[in-house]
């Protein structure tokens, strides 16, 4: 059967796959332990739970506004509003199924063939597989594992050029785990704004913040920097709703009636009762939010101590997210048990899971392929063992 070429030369996700790999291991009866899935254990708050049932109950099953019901998408407003400070309306927002719909939206709107994407690397893997989608390029910015990953003003001034549209952030960062300070944000938004760019911001991880780390949402600037930014966010982390399919997009009216156009021939509303769930998550539970944060921070401090005392691994300390990001290339060029060289992180998780039950994702989905990703959003036993399991992995090479 003849496919389309965007269909042949889209790249799958490596999340996904290591994801698939570990829960079949897992039905065959395996001793494994992934680190693979970027999801929360947590339940769902029962409020939450309780506001989309009782919707279901109410006979909330018609269609609703393809942008969003208007209840939902002004608690969205109201709660940017008063987490950062400057009025925004209903007419601001459009939810989407999960946050990676609303980017692929983002991008089919503002995209034309040619247009660039900067990109710091390393990256969540579909940002440049959407932007290939809208017809677009991207061009990477390397982050330095001794900057904690993050791009440096220069490196910014020097990457824009005439077919630059816009600039990608995501802080806190998949994969890396970690967080620009307010005045880093600041110094890259203004150049990118200057330089006439849109900016995206990515913005999913916003309330899992650890060890007094701040950051600054594109919704605290000024007016100018506002009306060319765009917010991505959603209840998928935080309040642990990866299943639900909750993102949403906050920005320009225009940007967003653009977007909400391209919605209603694609999927319309998101499912109607679960648009009740939404207002019920950001007005009455903080505190689950809060537990979940602080559970987060202990499980991350645990596994960066655990991986920075294997010898030879670089390690930055995760300070938002849930995401570690070691440096492994140490142990490229070693053989494992089966006599196999293993020269990529590639090959060396797939060996780390084929030998010792552990499941990472390699770097190279990320542009970072000296890496491997562990996700701490499970529990502290599994951390120490898993993390134990790949000392004793790395340290058995030869």
């Amino acid at each position: 059967m003849n496919l389309s070429n965007r269909a042949k030369n889209l790249q799958p996700s490596p999340t996904l796959a290591v994801t698939a790999l570990f829960k079949q291991l897992k039905r065959e009866g395996r001793d494994v332990i992934g680190f693979g899935a970027g999801e929360p254990d947590f339940d769902t708050p029962e409020g939450i739970k309780d506001a989309a049932i009782a919707a279901l109950k109410a006979g909330k099953t018609k269609y609703e506004p393809a942008p969003g019901s208007p209840d939902a998408r002004q608690a969205v407003a109201e709660d940017y509003s008063a987490r950062y400070g400057h009025p925004l309306s209903a007419d601001n927002v459009l939810i989407s199924c999960g946050g990676k719909h609303s980017l692929y939206l983002i991008f089919q709107s503002l995209f034309d063939p040619g247009d660039e994407l900067l990109l710091p690397a390393p990256y969540w893997v579909s940002y440049p597989e959407q932007v290939k989608l809208a017809g677009g390029t991207t061009k990477t910015i390397r982050g330095k594992v001794e900057n904690e990953f993050k791009i440096t003003p220069q490196q910014l001034k020097d990457a824009i050029g005439p077919k630059s549209r816009a600039l990608l952030l995501n802080s806190p960062g998949n994969p890396t785990g970690t967080t620009y300070s307010p005045d880093e944000l600041t110094e890259l938004v203004n150049i990118a704004v200057e330089a006439g760019l849109f900016v995206i911001s990515d913005e999913i991880y916003d309330r899992l913040l650890y060890h007094g780390q701040e950051t600054k949402s594109l919704l605290s600037f000024p007016e100018n920097v506002r009306k060319q930014s765009i917010v991505v966010n959603g209840l998928s982390k935080a309040f642990s709703m990866t299943g639900w399919r909750v993102g949403f997009t906050i920005g320009p009216v225009d940007v967003i009636k653009a977007m909400g156009s391209l919605q209603g021939q694609m999927t319309s509303n998101i499912c109607s009762f679960v648009l009740a769930a939404i207002p019920a998550a950001l007005k009455n539970h903080d505190e689950d939010v809060e537990r979940m944060r602080k559970s987060f921070e202990e499980r991350g401090t645990l596994m960066h101590q655990l991986l920075s005392d294997i010898p030879e691994v670089k390690c930055p300390r995760p300070t938002g997210a849930f995401y570690a990001f070691p440096d492994i290339s140490a142990y490229f060029g070693k053989k494992d048990s089966q006599g196999k060289v293993l020269n990529t992180a590639e090959e060396l998780a797939t060996s780390l899971l084929e030998n010792a039950g552990v499941a990472v994702v390699p770097g190279e989905g990320f542009e970072a392929p000296e890496h491997v990703r562990l996700s701490f959003a499970t529990d502290n036993d599994s951390i120490k063992q898993g993390v134990g399991r790949l000392r004793e992995f790395l340290l058995s090479l030869s």
